[in-house]
């Protein structure tokens, strides 16, 4: 559950990314309309936290990357 702060903060950072939590899911939403990519994760898992946080920082939803 610690990396869900992490999460949070590259999430506040980025103007194209929406995080919701719900129902002990977190989910990631990167880009918008057609393209809009859904990442998500029960929200005490953080292997699958960090996982999601790598993508957003150095993955295929990386900023300034050609996805989504």
């Amino acid at each position: 559950m610690k990396e869900l702060g992490n999460l949070a903060i590259v999430c506040a950072q980025r103007p194209d990314v929406l995080m919701q939590i719900h129902g002990g899911v977190v989910a990631v939403y990167v880009g918008a309309g057609c393209k809009r990519a859904a990442l998500h994760s029960a929200w005490g898992n953080d292997t699958g936290i960090c996982r999601i946080v790598h993508e957003l920082n150095f993955g295929k939803y990386a900023e300034g990357s050609a996805e989504p």
